[in-house]
């Protein structure tokens, strides 16, 4: 049974900061791409960053550069995204995507990140 649980979501004042984390279990994570995205009220679901299965190839949203790391463990079989200097407009529910070698793609159920300014 694939799961993804994310955790790590909060309340924070505007300026502080976070860490995501998202434990996999079910398919072979370390030859699985992990991204997280994140979805805001009424708004599409957007890609905030993107790590290649060895870490070696990492992207990140134009909006987060800078201030948001993505990173893994696949000891641990976990992504975590380490979210600094948060403002108002990361307000979202974050979630977490594993693309598998054979491209078959799984979601998290989501944490909320809400930054109060």
């Amino acid at each position: 049974q694939v799961q993804l649980v994310e955790s790590g979501g909060g309340l924070v004042q505007s300026g502080g900061s976070l860490r995501l984390s998202c434990a996999a279990s079910g398919f072979t994570f370390s030859t699985s791409a992990m991204s997280w995205y994140r979805q805001a009220p009424g708004k599409e679901r957007e890609l905030v960053a993107t790590i290649s299965s060895a870490g070696n190839n990492i992207n990140y949203a134009d909006s987060v550069r800078g201030r948001f790391t993505i990173s893994r463990d696949n000891a641990k079989k976990t992504v975590y995204l380490r979210m600094n200097s948060l403002k108002p407009e990361d307000t979202a529910a974050y979630y977490c995507k594993a693309q598998t070698y054979f491209h078959t793609t799984y979601w998290g159920q989501g944490t909320q990140v809400t930054v109060s300014s």
